[in-house]
């Protein structure tokens, strides 16, 4: 049995806040999940996605970032985005203390993209990235890429992206991660839109992220 507990530490700013899940048998790795710009860390996805990552041994931290625990609507600033990526800092340095193995940070959408600009400009906060629906640029939008900063990424990467997503088309994306200097893998999910999951079901789209996940960790000394 897995279980999670809600999770708070708030000794200095940014306060982290959010859910720990905790393996009865660990693999020693551990992963800070957070969200979109339009939602916060119990979306269905991060929920499901944690839940199954911790039955493989995984401990998983996901936190709502900073800009969310300030107003419960609307979306992120430009200018709060950097308090958000300290927000992460902070929910990596924190897990670094529960578990002596790799950690992966990362999250859905505007989180991910934090978090690839965070490991970005300081590469030892964690060993690694999980990206879920990196918006490459706005729907609709292609010339406003996201991406300025890739060619600094040398943090080990992996992409999940929905064929459907209409925040890059699969080639957008194949086209943008040869910027990246690190490890990197793009998975693509087929049919998928920016939520990855569809309304119901979806157990195959989780497991396969697990899957991966750990496929990949494995190429990470």
């Amino acid at each position: 049995m897995t279980l999670f507990r809600a999770f708070a530490d708030e000794e200095r700013e940014p306060a982290v806040r959010g859910f720990l899940h905790e393996p009865e048998h660990g693999n020693g790795d551990g992963v800070v999940l957070t969200h979109g710009a339009g939602s916060n860390c119990q979306t269905r996805l991060l929920v499901e996605l944690s839940n199954r990552l911790v039955a493989s041994g995984w401990t998983v931290l996901r936190i709502d970032l900073p800009f969310r625990m300030a107003r419960k609507f609307g979306p992120p600033s430009p200018g709060g985005a950097g308090q958000d990526r300290e927000g992460l800092k902070k929910a990596a340095s924190l897990m670094r203390k529960r578990v002596a193995g790799r950690i992966f940070v990362g999250g859905h959408s505007y989180g991910g993209r934090q978090a690839t600009m965070l490991l970005a400009k300081d590469p030892d906060v964690a060993e690694g990235l999980l990206l879920l629906s990196y918006p490459l640029h706005p729907p609709r939008k292609p010339q406003e890429l996201r991406t300025k900063h890739f060619p600094e990424l040398r943090s080990a990467a992996l992409f999940v992206h929905g064929t459907r997503d209409p925040f890059a088309t699969s080639e957008e994306m194949r086209e943008a991660l040869e910027l990246i200097p690190g490890k990197h893998e793009l998975i693509e999910i087929e049919g998928a839109g920016h939520e990855l999951l569809p309304k119901t079901g979806g157990e195959e789209v989780l497991e396969e992220m697990v899957r991966e996940l750990g496929r990949f960790a494995g190429k990470i000394a």
